[in-house]
């Protein structure tokens, strides 16, 4: 089983200096191949005290210098707010000079503030996602992007550096309402899941996944990676105390950056599944809410976070975990508390068990 650490830079109510944030999160990733982690993620985020990173291939690619190991994955970057293109060449350029470490994933964005930030009508978030997409899981095989199409006109160009390695198999995309799951599937990428619906719902939705996926290309769809926010403690009673309040305030920073409890999404053509969201908060509280959120993710001793990653793991035949554990403002003394227990206790015996390999040159260039 494939395990690697997801890195998150958030700084709730702007607590500390942003520098602060990042200094005390690189010190920890600095540690990460010691500790046994095997691959390190960010996810793309712009504006707001949410997750600062506004670029996850620049942050990749300074860690590509810095480690020799650990695969570096984009979880994810946002098309629609990019160009192509420029995106193609970002990507090849990390890839070559990491030596094929890099797993790409790709996403479409829910937030108003980053789309209206970016300019883009989030009404063609779809559209934009499936074109772009096409464009550059194409370009990256051939070597050159081509294309004309609605939002895009790209005249062949090529890809310099080349693409030196396919990236058919180790391409994922986050998708979470179910109308994005046959969009993947005809795609041809795997699934990024960050735990955040009832595992029953996810189930129905991989259901429809997969059967696409193999009508579609001729073969199983790759097991998922799985994300979430996780915390390890000896004591269980203590665990518990500390995901409900870290947890918990990292919903409601997910509250706030994407505005569920305004109804952003109310009318928005492609979104029409986030809508939920904010019927649910009206339901059963933003304490409820919370609760229904925090519940869903692997946290405790580290014998019951062994117990909820095999969960997840039985649940959609997972080949990987890329948890994250800092979130809410948790200090920092706390996270590396828990990613060193965690790394303990927990990370040989997720390693030891059998999943399918992950499809990255480098892993198979080690081999």
């Amino acid at each position: 089983m494939h395990v690697g650490y997801s890195a998150n830079f958030q700084n709730p109510a702007d607590a500390l200096p942003d520098s602060e944030v990042w200094g005390s999160e690189l010190e920890l990733i600095d540690e990460l191949e010691s500790l046994g982690f095997e691959s390190l993620w960010t996810v793309e985020h712009h504006f707001t005290d949410y997750i600062m990173c506004p670029d996850p291939v620049q942050f990749l690619t300074y860690h590509a210098g810095r480690t020799e190991r650990i695969l570096l994955g984009t979880g994810v970057i946002v098309l629609p707010w990019h160009d192509p293109m420029r995106i193609a060449e970002q990507i090849t350029m990390l890839d070559n000079l990491s030596g094929g470490r890099l797993i790409l994933g790709l996403g479409r964005g829910i937030a108003r503030v980053e789309y209206d930030g970016f300019r883009v009508d989030m009404n063609t978030s779809r559209e934009r996602f499936i074109e772009y997409a096409e464009m550059i899981i194409e370009g990256l095989e051939r070597g050159y992007l081509e294309h004309d199409g609605e939002f895009v006109q790209q005249p062949r160009r090529d890809i310099r550096p080349r693409p030196e390695h396919s990236f058919r198999g180790r391409t994922y995309a986050a998708a979470v309402s179910p109308e994005s799951m046959p969009i993947m599937a005809k795609l041809g990428v795997g699934l990024l899941v960050i735990p955040q619906k009832p595992w029953d719902i996810v189930e129905q939705d991989f259901a429809v996944y997969n059967e696409i996926y193999e009508q579609e290309n001729g073969c199983a769809a790759p097991p998922p990676l799985s994300g979430g926010s996780c915390f390890v403690d000896e004591s269980a009673d203590r665990a518990e105390e500390m995901a409900h309040r870290y947890m918990g305030a990292y919903y409601a920073s997910i509250m706030q950056h994407y505005e569920f409890g305004d109804d952003p999404h109310r009318g928005v053509k492609g979104y029409e599944f986030y809508t939920n969201i904010t019927k649910n908060i009206s339901r059963h509280g933003a304490e409820g809410a919370a609760d229904d959120f925090v519940k869903l993710m692997p946290w405790g001793t580290p014998e019951q976070v062994i117990e909820k990653f095999e969960f997840i793991k039985n649940t959609i035949n997972a080949a990987g975990f890329m948890p994250g554990f800092s979130y809410g403002g948790m200090p920092y003394s706390e996270v590396e508390r828990s990613v060193r227990l965690f790394a303990d206790k927990v990370l040989p015996e997720l390693k030891s068990w059998d999943a399918p390999p992950l499809q990255v040159p480098a892993l198979a260039s080690a081999a």
